[in-house]
């Protein structure tokens, strides 16, 4: 009994040390008074003023807009990646590749934005490419950080994966580009939505890759918000906060309904299918004339 209360409370501290800050900002966000350190009241006056901060607005959508696009390019090059690492067992340079693929989950964010800048102010020098940095150079260091997460998700779900169905849809004459579509990927979107998902708000919360690689007009809200932050926290940055938070609370209470539904039905069908197959084994074994007792 001390160990089961033992544990609840370990449980209740964990809880409120992750989730009592948000609740702090979230109800700060409604304060009256410019002051963040002063209760000044209950008002909405800061999620209307919102509207006005052109500025700050313009950094949540351009944060939003290079979210979506690197969690797009981080499943298709992660997913093709573990499926090198996954089906692929040899070729020269394997541990390379793996190395190469992984090495972002490892390397300080400061060593990988600084590289990234001299690549792209090379690259400028000799091509004449990128003119300027900005949104897409900040996708694509985005994009280079998130892949090694989405590869690392993908290829453990692939590494479970029951090889004979895909083997038995090519013995039937289905092409591999095929039974990648309409079988590989049902299967393991899962870990691709998950990957998704983790690239997306990767991407949102990164500061630091974002501040080496960008340029004049490509302010993500990260960097508008450190910026603010060091001159004194504003009420609209708790309601931009509050929102966000709002937005992903949303956004996973209804991945977590959709996939809880999807669960159930699985397992109806699963359920429906064994008592379809038991009725079809007890009139197997039936023959005429015999008697069948409870």
């Amino acid at each position: 009994m001390k160990r089961f209360s033992f544990s609840n409370l370990m449980l209740w501290v964990g809880l409120l040390f992750i989730y009592l800050p948000m609740v702090i900002l979230v109800i700060y966000s409604f304060n009256a008074s410019k002051l963040v350190t002063v209760w000044g009241g209950w008002s909405v006056k800061w999620y209307v003023g919102l509207l006005d901060n052109t500025q700050l607005m313009n950094s949540v959508f351009r944060s939003l807009e290079i979210a979506l696009y690197t969690a797009i390019a981080a499943v298709a090059l992660g997913t093709l990646a573990a499926f090198v690492l996954t089906r692929i067992p040899r070729f020269r340079g394997r541990t390379l590749f793996g190395g190469m693929v992984t090495a972002p989950l490892v390397m300080p964010e400061v060593i990988t934005g600084l590289s990234l800048l001299l690549l792209f102010v090379a690259m400028a020098q000799l091509v004449g490419w990128p003119e300027e940095r900005g949104l897409v150079t900040i996708w694509i260091a985005h994009t280079t950080f998130c892949s090694a997460y989405v590869a690392i998700v993908v290829s453990a779900r692939l590494r479970e994966l029951d090889l004979s169905i895909e083997e038995a849809a090519m013995d039937l004459g289905a092409r591999p580009w095929k039974v990648f579509i309409l079988i590989t990927i049902p299967m393991i979107a899962p870990s691709l939505a998950a990957g998704g998902m983790m690239s997306f708000a990767l991407s949102l919360d990164d500061l630091v890759l974002a501040s080496f690689v960008s340029g004049p007009g490509s302010t993500t809200l990260p960097m508008e918000v450190f910026s603010a932050v060091r001159l004194g926290v504003k009420p609209e940055i708790n309601a931009v906060a509050s929102l966000i938070l709002l937005s992903v609370s949303l956004f996973t209470f209804l991945a977590w309904y959709f996939t809880r539904k999807a669960e159930e039905r699985r397992k109806r069908a699963i359920q429906q299918a064994m008592e379809v197959m038991a009725e079809e084994a007890g009139g197997a074994n039936w023959k005429p004339g015999s008697t069948q007792t409870a």
